[in-house]
């Protein structure tokens, strides 16, 4: 009976620190002993390029976000296959950008601690720097993440919310992840900078039903403009709309005053305003200072960069980011 127990006492222990384990999967300063100066060289790569290309502020931090959502937040978004089914060949991939930004902070840490550092916290680390330098909020960023080689195309398409998507299909996709509809509500705000090709919402000017019909959830003057100054056609692929029209560049409430007006430019904006809690959290968003948004807002970010982490003896250290195997 002793020894029963002592086995069992064993186990849980055993247990308890398994668990202990994972909660601290990442940690700040994780590259502290093996490359010190980490997370400086990316900071100072991100403030030495991005006032030449602002926008990509906003290109990084919807790289994250769709890295995040498959596979955990793995750098696989990354991946470049040759057979083109790659998460970046998937259809809410093809308008990514940033890549050879990634690649290039890759390379100057390589240089100075090869083998070190992975592409995954990279990402995290240039998004988060990315937005603090154009004036954004600024969060934790516990470090830590190692490399996935598996990248999926079909992945990418099942698990990335669409801007088509109503919230059934919101609340779903992200509860996958283990984020609620306050994390849906502030993580949507990243909207408030950046633009969007027409045809991400061309759908809703043009044949929102299949039947050439424009979407009632749609502001008419704002849909009227869009069609006579922006988005003239259908299959308008490659001109490009602000998301937040007037404040693009500045990380602020406008995005959530402008979906109460009907004038969110995706079907997944409007679809915030379909739900009582949603609604809720963007009328109290509202009602809150910028400085409230920001915190919260930080709260989310730091959530999501832990979906699925790989850590440990788990995945890898690529030396390419570009390249499953390097």
């Amino acid at each position: 009976m002793n020894f029963l127990r002592a086995i069992t006492l064993s186990l849980s222990l055993f247990l308890v620190g398994m668990v202990g384990t994972i909660q601290a999967q990442l940690q700040m300063n994780f590259y502290a002993n093996t490359c010190p100066n980490a997370e400086k060289i990316v900071q100072d790569f991100v403030s030495n390029h991005i006032s030449n290309a602002p926008s990509l502020a906003a290109a990084l931090i919807r790289m994250h976000f769709h890295d995040c959502f498959v596979r955990g937040c793995d750098g696989s978004v990354l991946i470049n296959s040759t057979s083109g089914n790659a998460e970046r060949d998937a259809t809410p991939n093809l308008t990514v950008r940033g890549f050879g930004f990634i690649e290039a902070i890759k390379a100057v840490l390589e240089a100075q601690c090869p083998g070190i550092v992975s592409c995954a916290d990279i990402i995290a680390l240039a998004s988060r720097d990315a937005i603090v330098f154009t004036g954004g909020p600024n969060w934790s960023v516990p470090t830590g993440r190692r490399d996935g080689r598996i990248s999926n195309s079909s992945e990418a398409l099942a698990n990335i919310p669409p801007p088509t998507s109503n919230f059934t299909n919101l609340q779903t996709l992200f509860a996958n992840q283990g984020l609620d509809l306050k994390d849906l509500v502030l993580l949507s705000g990243a909207h408030t900078i950046g633009v969007s090709h027409c045809s991400s919402f061309s759908n809703r000017l043009y044949n929102f039903t299949g039947r050439g019909d424009q979407d009632p959830a749609l502001d008419s003057e704002y849909a009227a403009n869009l069609k006579s100054r922006k988005c003239l056609s259908l299959n308008d692929n490659k001109t490009i709309v602000e998301m937040d029209p007037g404040s693009r560049k500045t990380f602020d409430l406008s995005y959530y005053q402008l979906v109460l007006k009907r004038r969110g430019l995706f079907q997944s904006d409007s679809a915030l305003t379909t739900n009582p809690t949603t609604l809720s959290n963007i009328n109290r968003i509202l009602t809150g200072s910028v400085e409230s948004f920001f915190s919260e807002f930080a709260k989310s970010m730091e959530k999501m960069g832990r979906i699925n982490v790989k850590t440990g003896s788990a995945g890898v250290i690529r030396r390419q980011c570009s390249v499953a195997n390097s």
